[in-house]
């Protein structure tokens, strides 16, 4: 997730911001041209909602926008552009754990099911206050009585993720295309991954998972592994692993015309890096840090592929990457497919083009009038872009 040591956003105020645009073979390439015609303009400025964490959909249909706070709460509006009150949808603050001081828990996913307008289904992550430094991935349904709310009895939970320790938990729940749930989990914490997880196939940490959520809550297996999961059958490996070698992954998303799945790693000593996902990927970490090796340490294992990020950034530009969503809406031109991400440390924002086949990439920098330490993107129905901080304000591009 974003770094946790405010401080460091002052000593970022010093930096020079220049973006180190990745290309095939050079790693730090022009300082990017700002954005032509992009602008941020403050919205839902009427809402008092702590640490925005998840601003979503529900693909129902309905175009309604829901917000999630940090702390456990889930709020409903009409619309993005609503300027009625926030309705509350659900209340998890009993069962979250969160704190200031170890602000890489608390409640960090929602993502209803594509089926969500027949069967109500709806997933959740976050961290339990049960036992220390656990997460969870349970599914709740609306109620029966009302199915403008949630019901806080209907929870069934799906996984049980322990984490050594309460950084890195990663924490996006995403459907992908093919229906199945996604799940970004960070290498379990502390710093430069102590455990290796990264790059151990025996555990879920430093991964992104793939699961079929079994919708029958009477049912004693709460999820299903798809067949073609790249590590079934693969002796002392997790099945339900998609991809590994990821360090903390701040936000995934799939991008709704191609059904790509994107992700910005947080980086430890020097590089933040956007990846593209696919089946079976070793992204290196902690044996690379980007396109680098990671330390004094020569950790390359022969005959495996580790897959370099299409864009990296170092630590003059910004800390703690936020990764955000392929632009597929409608009032923004100049973002049209275009991937946008900001800096938590830094407070910057960039969109950036990737071409597949050449393999280039173009970043513009977002012209905003201050620094805005954005902890998450998200998409409304329409497929327009919204993004918040941690002061609870959430915001649009224009």
């Amino acid at each position: 997730m974003f770094r946790t040591l405010y401080w460091q956003r002052c000593l970022a105020a010093g930096l020079v911001l220049t973006v180190a645009a990745t290309l095939q073979s050079d790693t730090r390439a022009n300082e990017p041209a700002p954005a032509a015609n992009v602008g941020v303009q403050r919205v839902l400025d009427h809402l008092e909602i702590g640490r925005p964490i998840v601003l979503t959909h529900a693909g129902d249909g309905s175009g309604r926008f829901f917000i999630a706070s940090q702390y456990g709460e889930i709020y409903v509006l009409d619309s993005a552009q609503s300027t009625d009150e926030p309705r509350l949808f659900l209340d998890l603050t009993d069962r979250v754990r969160y704190s200031d001081r170890e602000n890489e828990e608390g409640f960090l996913g929602l993502a209803f099911h594509p089926d969500f307008k027949e069967n109500g289904k709806f997933l959740v992550y976050y961290t339990t206050n049960k036992e220390p430094h656990v997460s969870v991935v349970s599914m709740f349904s609306v109620s029966a009585d009302d199915p403008e709310v949630a019901d806080p009895a209907s929870e069934v939970e799906v996984m049980r993720i322990p984490q050594p320790f309460w950084n890195h938990n990663g924490g996006t729940i995403v459907f992908g295309p093919d229906g199945c749930l996604y799940v970004a989990l960070g290498d379990g914490g502390a710093g430069r991954d102590p455990m290796g997880n990264g790059q151990n196939l025996g555990t879920w940490l430093g991964s992104i998972l793939r699961i079929e959520v079994n919708l029958d809550a009477n049912s004693p297996h709460r999820y299903l592994i798809p067949d073609d999961n790249p590590f079934v059958g693969k002796e002392g490996a997790k099945p339900e692993i998609w991809a590994y070698g990821l360090r903390n992954v701040w936000r995934m998303s799939f991008d709704r015309e191609t059904g790509q799945l994107w992700a910005a790693d947080v980086g430890q000593d020097v590089w933040e890096e956007i990846d593209l996902i696919v089946r079976g990927g070793n992204y290196g970490w902690n044996v690379r840090e980007g396109k680098h090796q990671f330390d004094e340490t020569d950790r390359r294992v022969d005959g495996v592929t580790y897959i370099d990020p299409i864009f990296e950034y170092d630590h003059t530009v910004g800390k703690s990457i936020t990764g955000g969503n392929v632009y597929r809406g409608t009032r923004i031109e100049a973002l049209s497919g275009r991937y946008v991400y900001g800096d938590y440390v830094s407070g910057k924002l960039w969109s950036l083009a990737y071409d597949a086949e050449t393999k280039e990439v173009d970043v513009q920098d977002i012209d905003c009038d201050e620094s805005i330490a954005v902890i998450t993107f998200g998409e409304d129905e329409a497929g327009e872009i919204y993004f918040s901080d941690a002061g609870g304000r959430i915001f649009s591009f224009k």
